[in-house]
């Protein structure tokens, strides 16, 4: 652990969201949402497709202006502090994004270098986290011969090089078989575990909450719930967190299976926005 993520976890919580809005055109896609996590833990961005957590983490990522509220990452404000707050953030986006033509050394090495981290330094690290995930062994192979799990992997060996103390991962398991889902949120897990280092991981799949994550659900751009997974089902008055987003969300609960949507019943679950 380096010493800023030591100096940030001492430091609570690893990300504020105060009253932010965003929208596109006369179209809200965020309604003042406000919320905090805390440092060192594992925590769910829940919400259906269109609820607003891409554009949410597009605002977090200094990719959008926020022009409503404020977001800070360990106390630093995303807008008026930008270089404090984003060398503290490591993201994983949706879309895949590492450039096929070259290796898994080759997409680190760029990575590495844009963050101005020394060769030497660059290896070490990179063996280090392919080393934790599993892909050690890929190292000099095309990104193009990699499976969507595999890829995924050296993503967020990407996301931890220069290493962040907030970790966001948007959709992360998106297109992946059930066996990597699990196999990347297992790694995620034993990451918070091993590092301290702070997670937001953005889904819509409610499988992907364990009972002891922390989640913010998100509606159509509002937060209706957050806290420990034990807090809002004990505000709600249901048995389980699939209940309890039903009961918060309007939607209807049904049972999870393979390749179903978390348990939410077959409404629409695109709604206009990201």
């Amino acid at each position: 652990m380096n010493a800023d993520m030591e100096d940030d976890r001492a430091e609570a919580p690893a990300l504020d969201v105060l009253e932010v809005s965003h929208a596109y055109g006369g179209k809200k896609a965020l309604d003042n949402v406000s919320f905090s996590i805390p440092a060192g833990r594992f925590t769910v961005l829940l919400g259906l497709n269109g609820a607003g957590k891409t554009t949410l983490f597009s605002l977090i990522s200094h990719l959008y202006d926020t022009r409503q509220g404020a977001i800070r990452i360990f106390g630093r404000d995303v807008r008026r502090a930008p270089g404090e707050a984003l060398r503290r953030l490591g993201i994983v986006f949706q879309a895949r994004t590492l450039d096929l033509d070259l290796s898994v050394a080759q997409n680190l090495s760029y990575h590495a270098a844009l963050h101005g981290i020394g060769r030497r330094e660059a290896l070490v690290r990179t063996a280090t986290l392919l080393a934790q995930v599993d892909m050690a062994d890929r190292l000099h192979d095309k990104a193009r011969n990699l499976s969507g799990g595999q890829m995924r992997r050296v993503e967020i060996v990407r996301a931890l090089l220069h290493r962040p103390s907030l970790l966001l991962l948007d959709e992360a398991t998106v297109g992946l078989d059930i066996r990597s889902r699990a196999e990347i949120l297992a790694t995620i897990r034993e990451l918070v575990t091993e590092t301290g280092v702070s997670v937001l991981w953005a889904t819509h799949l409610i499988d992907e909450v364990d009972d002891g994550d922390d989640v913010v659900i998100l509606d159509r751009g509002k937060v209706l719930a957050s806290g420990a997974v034990a807090e809002i089902i004990a505000k709600t008055g249901t048995s389980d967190i699939r209940q309890a987003f039903a009961a918060l969300s309007g939607l209807a609960a049904g049972p999870a299976g393979p390749g179903s949507s978390g348990g939410i019943s077959p409404l629409p679950m695109a709604r206009g926005r990201r």
